[in-house]
């Protein structure tokens, strides 16, 4: 039986790639702008592009925040990409005045040196049992001017060094997150999605 996912509405972000490629990772993904929209999903995929407090604004306005937390507070399987990562932190030096959900502990920073925003392949080294074997070594791709800085690096999934080591990838609870966009991987990424669905 197909894996019926919920992907995330918040009002922006780059939905058409990621919702052909969970299709073509084998799964019956659904876009959903409320949260009714999510009523027998499976498993919830959070994409974020743009600005941190646009997208916290936009998830929060649209009333997603609380059947979010019920979601992986039940165990259920989420995913978060980009912005979505970030967004589980308690906030973001880009938008300090808006709070994260604060799921886990620790702030998102700005490069300090090298071409910002960082746009294109990079490599990911799985970290910490890569989320359960979801990431792997590979070269993903990225589009960021900001990155998560754990406080407990237990919850790494993945490094990648851009002029810092950086937490490509976490994991915690039923979550796992990305900062490069699996969508955009290539065969990759797709890789990653398949092995999510499985997890």
């Amino acid at each position: 039986m197909t894996t019926r996912v919920g992907v995330i509405d918040w009002g922006g972000g780059n939905l058409g790639s990621v919702v052909r490629a969970l299709r073509r990772a084998g799964a019956d993904p659904v876009l959903a702008a409320e949260p009714r929209g999510l009523a027998g999903c499976a498993r919830l995929v959070f994409p974020g592009v743009g600005a941190f407090g646009d997208v916290l604004d936009g998830f929060r306005g649209r009333g997603f925040e609380a059947p979010w937390r019920e979601f992986v507070e039940s165990g259920r399987q989420a995913l978060c990409i980009c912005v979505g990562l970030q967004a589980l932190f308690e906030g973001s030096d880009e938008t300090p005045g808006v709070p994260g959900l604060g799921l886990l502990r620790g702030r998102v920073r700005r490069f300090a040196s090298g071409k910002v925003p960082q746009i294109g392949w990079n490599r990911v080294e799985p970290a910490g049992g890569g989320a359960g074997g979801v990431v792997e070594d590979a070269y993903c791709y990225f589009v960021n001017s900001y990155y998560a800085a754990p406080e407990d690096v237990s919850v790494v999934a993945g490094w990648t060094d851009y002029g810092v080591r950086f937490a490509s990838a976490v994991a915690w609870g039923s979550i796992t997150a990305t900062q490069f966009h699996p969508e955009k991987s290539g065969e990759a990424g797709l890789g990653l999605l398949r092995r999510w669905l499985e997890k």
